[in-house]
This record gives structure tokens, C-alpha cells and sequence, in this order.
């Protein structure tokens, strides 16, 4: 279940006008609100997102008054039965929320009145929006965490594949430093490179999955309840494993909202990081990789042009997510406790934030299966001079300090330029000019094969060592599957709640 498809968008923005209609705390209030700021004050034209969220979490609440005897159990069965309706009828599409009632909240309550009667204002007994609020993003957020962490985990078993094809067939790439060339490196070694990259992801959104999973209903406004309320009930319901410790902390809290859109962020860099990779490898110049017609785009006027846009795309995509990071930080970083209406603003940002993420890592997983690599242009890439680290260390290896090493090679390098000449081209007798250490098998280190194979070290770009590494990926992520399902589990127990055989 996708929050983002369980419900529809209300029928006006948040912008427009809305008719001064009576608001559930307008009591004391002489006149009704101006209609300008009605509008100007809904966020229903995007907290619609949360009415899958909203609903699970009042049936949770209607059930716990029934069981604590706030209200009667036959007046909680009748609530709960009418919010599952009221959730019916808006997934479905069959109603739309509207503006006139401000935000989800007041337009499930206005449904579910106008379903099962004056029992609705049952419902709020022990709870504010404050606190409802609170509740509704954190089991968006836990939901998407989920769904993000799926989407990780298919961009992992997709690079792992290239990375497994690319070791078989012995590709080796020209490594870069400052964009210049550097050592030859295995393009397994570069997928590798990446899956690290978005391990770390994984475990960033699965240590915040624990943060966000507390359950903040029952803090009230700010101060809590005088009701016997039972917070614990409701978070075992929703599968929350925490309770909030104080009112005034739960309802201001959005460090979990501030700390997953900063790791959706870092996903976001990593993706962009791999795209831009993958550009280079693409582009005519290179030619290391090509991608396939089912995930490219061609020119208006150039007929000849086939053009990497879901990678370009993707990059640009970034700097949308980081904003969005930026923006929730200057939203939190002066507000005072409790709650302020400035929080309204800590929606738009986190839905966008995981929408794009979610949809740049699919995108990603499909131009990925796409891409074919050109091993022998990798290859015949490698470019002159690139063994020269490899001549220091095996001279290290007979026994010379690595200074003396390095400037013993570094002379080489210098003689060659003046003879216009490069280091595999070198003779045996020309070595050992400069250093009688040299033998036949420093023959061997001059060619991509045998530098990579001279790598020894964990972790390095060796083919025994990248064997190793890839094997250790592979078990990894298997077990990320198994905690990533759990992590789903948990996640689907809001959505099950809305089922009448709950």
C-alpha cells in the first residue's frame, strides 16, 4: 500500500479562496475566518497524503478509548467501522477531501460525522492535532523509509550483477584522480565502489526507521491528557515500538523528519555520484559503456544522437532534495515549544524528498540493467605511464625505501617523456639503467593485467580481493533482505488496521 496512491488531491489548493464555513474551533470565535487566509492557512492541498496514516491511527485511538472505558466499546466499534468506510470511499476515489475543512483531519472527522452521526465527535476525546500530526508523519516517514530501503536494496543486487559480469570477463578501467589518469583499476572494483556507498545509505535510514517508529499520541496539544489514555496500546496497534517520554517533546519533535530527508539527501548525492560516472563511460570520447534504446532518448535535430537523460536526469535531481533538506532546517531551527503553525511546512518538503529519491532509484535500477559494458575499450583505454606506482613498489619489495623508490621511477618517467617514449615500451636493459633491481618480471607489472594483479592488499583492486569483496557484498545483502522484509512488516501495520478482518 503507497500512501501516495491511497488518496486524492483535494479538490482545491491551498491557495484559493474557500467559503467561511464553521471550523470545529470556532466556538469562540465572534466571525468565521476570512476566506483568503481559509485558504492561505489549509494544507489539505498536500497533507491529503496522510489520510491512510491519519485513519489507521484514529482507529487505533477510537479502539484504545473503548478498551480504557473513555468511551463506550459499542461507540468505539461504530467509530471504527465508519472510519474504514471513510477510508474506503477515499482511496477509492468516490470522495475527494476539500478545502473547506482546513487540513485530513478535519475532513475525515466532517466524513465520518456525516456517515455515523453525532458518534464522530467521539473520536478527538484525549488527542489534538498536535499530537495526530505528529502521528500521521512518522507513519508516512517509517512507510517510505521502506520503501526507499527496498529500492536500495534493488540497486545493489543490480550493481552487484554488473560487477559479478564485469570480474568474468577480466574489464579493466583507466582510474582517476583529479580526472587525470591514475592506476588501472577492475570495473568490478568501480561497481563495488558504489554498493559501499549505498550500504552505508541502508544502514543510515534503518538506524532512523528506529527514531521514527515512536508513537506520539496521546501528549495532547502540548501538556497531554486528563483522560486515562493509553498511549502503549496505540503504538502496539500501529507496531511503533517506543511511546514519547514527554508531551512537549512529542508534538515539536521533527528530528526524524530533519534526519531522513538528510539521509535521502546522501542517497541522492551517492546516485548522482554513480550517474555522472556512468555519463563519462557513455559518452563518444570513452566508450566504455553503452546504454540500451529502452532506456535512452535521441535528439530533435541531431538524428545521430543517443542520449544518457534518465542518468542526467537523475543528477539533476539532487539539487532538489538537498534544497528541500535546506529548507526544513531553516524551518526548525527557531521555533520554539510546542507546536507552531511553521510546521505545516515540514510536509511538502519530506513527500517531494521521497518521491524523487524513490523514483530516481527506480529509474536508476532500469537504466542499470540497460547498460552494457565494452570490456576491450576498457581496456585498450588504459593510457601511458599509469604503472609507475607499480615499478616504486616492486622496488620496495627489493628491499629500497619508498622515497628513493619513487624517485627512481619518477626520473624514468621523465627520461621516457624526452625519448617520446612510454613505460610499457620499455626494454629490460633501459630499466635496469636506472636501478639493477629491475628484472623480467618488472616486465610484467607494464600491462593493465598485471598491474591489477600486483594488488595485494584487503580491499584493493585485485582480482582475488575484489573475488573476496563481491562475495561478502552478496551474503550482506541477502541478509538485508530478510531485515528490510521485517523492516516492511512493520511498516504494513498501519494499512492492515484499515481492513475490517483486522
Amino acid at each position: 500500500m503507497k500512501s501516495g496512491k491511497a488518496t486524492h488531491k483535494a479538490t482545491t489548493n491551498a491557495k484559493a479562496k474557500s467559503p467561511a464555513v464553521p471550523q470545529v474551533w470556532g466556538h469562540r470565535f465572534r466571525e468565521p475566518l476570512n476566506s483568503e487566509l481559509a485558504g492561505f492557512l489549509a494544507s489539505i492541498g498536500f497533507d491529503h497524503e496522510l489520510a491512510m496514516a491519519d485513519i489507521a491511527g484514529s482507529i487505533a485511538h477510537a479502539t484504545m478509548l473503548g478498551q480504557r472505558g473513555i468511551i463506550s466499546k459499542d461507540d468505539a466499534s461504530v467509530l471504527v467501522a465508519g472510519l474504514r468506510r471513510v477510508w474506503s470511499e477515499l482511496s477509492s476515489g468516490r470522495v475527494k477531501p476539500s478545502v473547506e475543512h482546513e487540513d485530513i483531519h478535519m475532513n475525515v472527522e466532517a466524513l465520518l460525522s456525516k456517515r455515523i452521526g453525532d458518534k464522530a465527535g467521539l473520536l478527538h476525546a484525549g488527542r489534538s492535532r498536535n499530537d495526530q500530526v505528529a502521528l500521521d508523519l512518522r507513519l508516512y516517514v517509517r512507510e517510505h523509509i521502506a520503501m526507499t530501503l527496498s529500492g536500495l536494496v534493488s540497486l545493489q543486487e543490480t550493481l552487484l550483477g554488473l560487477a559479478r559480469s564485469s570480474l568474468s570477463s577480466k574489464a579493466i578501467i583507466q582510474g582517476h584522480t583529479h580526472l587525470q589518469p591514475a592506476q588501472p583499476v577492475l570495473a568490478a572494483h568501480v561497481f563495488l565502489a558504489y554498493v559501499e556507498k549505498f550500504q552505508r545509505d541502508i544502514e543510515r535510514l534503518e538506524d532512523a526507521f528506529e527514531r521514527v517508529n515512536l508513537s506520539p499520541l496521546g501528549a495532547g496539544a502540548l501538556a497531554g491528557t486528563g483522560l486515562d489514555t493509553d498511549p502503549k496500546l496505540v503504538a502496539d496497534m500501529l507496531g511503533m515500538g517506543h511511546t514519547f517520554s514527554n508531551s512537549l517533546d512529542a508534538v515539536s519533535d521533527r528530528d526524524f523528519v530533519f534526519e531522513t530527508v538528510s539521509d535521502l539527501s546522501l542517497v541522492a548525492i551517492h546516485l548522482s555520484s554513480l550517474c555522472e560516472e556512468l555519463i563519462f563511460w557513455c559518452s563518444g570520447e570513452v566508450g566504455w559503456a553503452t546504454i540500451g534504446d529502452a532506456a535512452s532518448t535521441g535528439s530533435s535535430m541531431m538524428p545521430q544522437k543517443k542520449n544518457p537523460d534518465v542518468f542526467e536526469l537523475v543528477r539533476g535531481k539532487t539539487g532538489r532534495v538537498l534544497g528541500h533538506l535546506s529548507a526544513l532546517g531553516i524551518t526548525l531551527k527557531g521555533l520554539p515549544l510546542a507546536y507552531n503553525k511553521d510546521l505545516q511546512e515540514d510536509k511538502e518538503p519530506t513527500f517531494d524528498a521521497f518521491k524523487t529519491v524513490e523514483s530516481c532509484l527506480g529509474a536508476t535500477v532500469i537504466a542499470l540493467k540497460n547498460l552494457s559494458l565494452c570490456p576491450k575499450k576498457m581496456n585498450a583505454s588504459i593510457t601511458a605511464g599509469v604503472y609507475a606506482t607499480d615499478l616504486a613498489e616492486y622496488l620496495v619489495k627489493k628491499g629500497l625505501p619508498f622515497r628513493e623508490s619513487h624517485g627512481t621511477v619518477g626520473k624514468l618517467v621523465l627520461w621516457c617523456e624526452s625519448q617520446n617514449k612510454t613505460l610499457e615500451k620499455l626494454t629490460l636493459t633501459e630499466l635496469r639503467s636506472f636501478h639493477k633491481s629491475f628484472d623480467q618480471i618488472s616486465l610484467s607489472l607494464l600491462t593493465p593485467d598485471g598491474s591489477v594483479n600486483a594488488k595485494l592488499s584487503p580491499g584493493s583492486t585485485g582480482p582475488k580481493q575484489v573475488a573476496k569483496a563481491l562475495a561478502k557484498a552478496q551474503a550482506r545483502l541477502e541478509e538485508k533482505k530478510v531485515k528490510v522484509t521485517a523492516i516492511k512488516a512493520v511498516s504494513d501495520k498501519a494499512s492492515a488496521i484499515l481492513r475490517s478482518d483486522a
